[in-house]
C-alpha cells in the first residue's frame, strides 16, 4: 500500500507503476500458483493442488518469487518438466478473480482527474506480462483514457521513456510525476 501524502496536485500526467503500486502484486502471483497446481493436479492425475498452492504461496511471502519453480518442482517430485507452462501461465493465465486497485489509489485516480489531470502506466519487466496484470485489473471506469508505456521497450529502442511520453502527451518533462515502489519521483 502507497502513501500519496506528498504526491503533488500540479502535475498534468502521473504515471504509475503497475506492481504494489496499482494493487498488491501478491494478488496476481497467489492466482497463478493457484492456476498452476490444479494445471499439475490434473495432468498428473495427484491430489496436490491444495498442499502445492500453499507451498508456493509460503515460499513466495518468506522468500520471494526467485528459484520458486524449482522449489515446488522439487518438493513436489514431478514427472514432467512444466517450467514452459508455468512461465506461459505467469505470461498468458487468465485469473479467476478481477485484481482490485488499492482505495488510496483509487482516491489519487480521482483526485487527479478532477484536477484536470491524465493518468497513464509505466512499468518495468516483461511488456506481455505486464499487459495480463493489467488486463485483469477492476478499473471502474478510471481505465477510459489511460495509456500503457513499458520502460523495456522504450529502452531496447533506446528512447528515454520520460521524454517520449512527455512528447507523446505534449507536455514538458517537468509535468510528469512517476509513482513507483513506494516512490514518487520526477
Amino acid at each position: 500500500m502507497m502513501d500519496f501524502a506528498n504526491i503533488p496536485t500540479d502535475k498534468k500526467l502521473y504515471l504509475f507503476e503497475v506492481d504494489d503500486v496499482l494493487f498488491p502484486k501478491k494478488d496476481y502471483l497467489l492466482q497463478i500458483y493457484y492456476l498452476f497446481s490444479q494445471f499439475v493436479e490434473f495432468t498428473e492425475g495427484r491430489p496436490i493442488a491444495t498442499e502445492m498452492v500453499n507451498f508456493m504461496k509460503e515460499t513466495y511471502m518468506e522468500s520471494a518469487e526467485e528459484n520458486l519453480y524449482n522449489l515446488t518442482a522439487k518438493k513436489f517430485n514431478f514427472k514432467n518438466d512444466y517450467k514452459e507452462n508455468f512461465e506461459r501461465l505467469m505470461v498468458n493465465g487468465h485469473l479467476p478473480l478481477k485484481l482490485f486497485l488499492f482505495n488510496e489509489t483509487k482516491l489519487l485516480f480521482a483526485s487527479i482527474l478532477e484536477k484536470g489531470g491524465q493518468i497513464g502506466i509505466l512499468t518495468k519487466g516483461n511488456p506481455a506480462l505486464q499487459l495480463n496484470k493489467v488486463k485483469h485489473i477492476d478499473w471502474q471506469g478510471f481505465d477510459r483514457n489511460v495509456k500503457i508505456y513499458f520502460i523495456d521497450e522504450l529502452n531496447f529502442r533506446n528512447i528515454d521513456p520520460f521524454t517520449y511520453i512527455a512528447s507523446e502527451n505534449q507536455v514538458q518533462k517537468s509535468d510528469l510525476f512517476f509513482i513507483e515502489d513506494n516512490i514518487a519521483k520526477l
